[in-house]
Protein backbone atom coordinates (compact mmCIF):
# COMPACT_ATOMS: atom_id res chain seq x y z
CA UNK A 1 0.00 0.00 0.00
CA UNK A 2 1.41 3.46 -1.21
CA UNK A 3 2.37 5.87 1.61
CA UNK A 4 -0.45 8.48 0.06
CA UNK A 5 -2.65 6.07 -0.01
CA UNK A 6 -2.31 5.06 4.17
CA UNK A 7 -1.99 8.53 5.22
CA UNK A 8 -5.57 8.97 2.93
CA UNK A 9 -7.15 6.17 5.41
CA UNK A 10 -5.44 7.37 8.14
CA UNK A 11 -6.69 11.34 8.08
CA UNK A 12 -10.10 10.90 6.90
CA UNK A 13 -10.95 8.19 9.22
CA UNK A 14 -14.02 9.34 11.76
CA UNK A 15 -11.96 9.52 14.75
CA UNK A 16 -9.25 11.81 13.44
CA UNK A 17 -11.78 14.02 12.34
CA UNK A 18 -13.87 14.52 15.41
CA UNK A 19 -10.87 14.74 17.18
CA UNK A 20 -10.18 17.63 15.05
CA UNK A 21 -13.78 18.79 15.20
CA UNK A 22 -13.15 18.80 19.10
CA UNK A 23 -9.94 20.77 18.84
CA UNK A 24 -11.63 23.34 17.18
CA UNK A 25 -14.67 23.67 19.53
CA UNK A 26 -12.24 23.54 22.20
CA UNK A 27 -10.09 26.75 20.97
CA UNK A 28 -13.26 28.17 20.86
CA UNK A 29 -14.89 27.70 23.94
CA UNK A 30 -11.54 28.33 25.80
CA UNK A 31 -11.85 31.73 23.97
CA UNK A 32 -15.23 32.32 25.81
CA UNK A 33 -14.44 30.60 29.14
CA UNK A 34 -11.02 33.44 29.07
CA UNK A 35 -13.84 36.18 28.34
CA UNK A 36 -15.78 35.20 31.08
CA UNK A 37 -12.93 35.38 33.67
CA UNK A 38 -11.50 38.37 32.57
CA UNK A 39 -14.68 40.15 31.83
CA UNK A 40 -17.30 38.79 34.25
CA UNK A 41 -15.55 36.59 37.29
CA UNK A 42 -12.78 38.98 37.84
CA UNK A 43 -14.70 42.76 38.23
CA UNK A 44 -17.38 40.90 39.74
CA UNK A 45 -16.02 38.68 42.25
CA UNK A 46 -12.34 39.46 42.64
CA UNK A 47 -12.52 43.28 42.71
CA UNK A 48 -12.83 43.06 46.30
CA UNK A 49 -9.62 41.18 47.05
CA UNK A 50 -7.94 43.09 43.71
CA UNK A 51 -8.53 46.66 45.90
CA UNK A 52 -7.39 45.43 49.19
CA UNK A 53 -4.52 44.53 47.24
CA UNK A 54 -4.37 47.86 45.48
CA UNK A 55 -4.18 46.65 42.44
CA UNK A 56 -6.77 47.40 39.44
CA UNK A 57 -6.03 44.56 36.78
CA UNK A 58 -5.44 40.98 38.15
CA UNK A 59 -2.25 40.71 35.68
CA UNK A 60 -0.76 43.38 37.97
CA UNK A 61 -1.01 40.83 41.36
CA UNK A 62 2.46 40.39 42.27
CA UNK A 63 3.94 38.33 45.27
CA UNK A 64 8.00 39.09 45.96
CA UNK A 65 8.55 40.55 42.11
CA UNK A 66 6.82 37.11 40.76
CA UNK A 67 3.41 38.23 38.97
CA UNK A 68 0.77 35.41 39.90
CA UNK A 69 -2.31 37.47 38.55
CA UNK A 70 -2.18 35.76 35.17
CA UNK A 71 -1.54 32.48 36.43
CA UNK A 72 -4.78 32.78 38.96
CA UNK A 73 -6.80 33.81 36.00
CA UNK A 74 -5.58 30.63 34.06
CA UNK A 75 -6.22 28.57 36.94
CA UNK A 76 -9.48 30.62 37.37
CA UNK A 77 -10.60 29.36 33.59
CA UNK A 78 -8.90 25.82 33.91
CA UNK A 79 -11.02 25.18 36.47
CA UNK A 80 -14.39 26.10 34.52
CA UNK A 81 -13.66 24.45 31.69
CA UNK A 82 -13.24 21.30 33.70
CA UNK A 83 -16.45 21.74 35.90
CA UNK A 84 -18.00 21.72 32.42
CA UNK A 85 -16.29 19.03 30.91
CA UNK A 86 -17.04 17.04 33.70
CA UNK A 87 -21.02 18.04 33.37
CA UNK A 88 -20.73 17.73 29.24
CA UNK A 89 -18.93 13.90 30.33
CA UNK A 90 -21.92 12.90 32.71
CA UNK A 91 -24.76 14.24 31.06
CA UNK A 92 -23.88 12.24 27.61
CA UNK A 93 -23.12 8.89 29.99
CA UNK A 94 -26.39 9.06 31.43
CA UNK A 95 -27.80 9.47 28.06
CA UNK A 96 -25.13 6.09 27.06
CA UNK A 97 -26.40 3.81 30.04
CA UNK A 98 -28.15 0.98 29.03
CA UNK A 99 -31.28 0.46 31.19
CA UNK A 100 -30.56 -2.72 33.36
CA UNK A 101 -31.74 -6.46 31.78
CA UNK A 102 -34.49 -7.87 33.87
CA UNK A 103 -33.74 -11.41 35.03
CA UNK A 104 -35.17 -14.13 32.57
CA UNK A 105 -38.17 -15.34 33.81
CA UNK A 106 -37.88 -18.52 35.06
CA UNK A 107 -39.17 -20.92 32.36
CA UNK A 108 -42.47 -22.68 32.79
CA UNK A 109 -42.54 -26.36 33.01
CA UNK A 110 -44.85 -28.84 31.36
CA UNK A 111 -46.65 -31.43 33.13
CA UNK A 112 -44.06 -34.16 31.34
CA UNK A 113 -41.00 -32.29 32.96
CA UNK A 114 -42.54 -31.89 36.48
CA UNK A 115 -42.75 -35.62 36.23
CA UNK A 116 -39.65 -36.38 35.13
CA UNK A 117 -38.30 -34.24 37.86
CA UNK A 118 -40.50 -35.93 40.71
CA UNK A 119 -38.94 -39.26 39.26
CA UNK A 120 -35.69 -38.59 39.09
CA UNK A 121 -35.71 -37.15 42.75
CA UNK A 122 -37.28 -40.23 43.79
CA UNK A 123 -34.57 -42.29 42.52
CA UNK A 124 -31.59 -39.76 44.19
CA UNK A 125 -33.42 -40.62 47.04
CA UNK A 126 -33.75 -43.94 46.54
CA UNK A 127 -30.25 -44.20 45.84
CA UNK A 128 -29.29 -42.51 48.33
CA UNK A 129 -30.85 -45.09 51.19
Amino acid sequence: MGFVKEFKEFAFKGNVLDLAVGVIIGAAFSAIVKSFVDDIITPLLLNPALEKANVKNIAELSWGGVKYGNFLSSVISFLIVAFVLFLLIKGVNSLNKKPKEEAPAAPVLTEDQKLLMEIRDLLKAKNNV
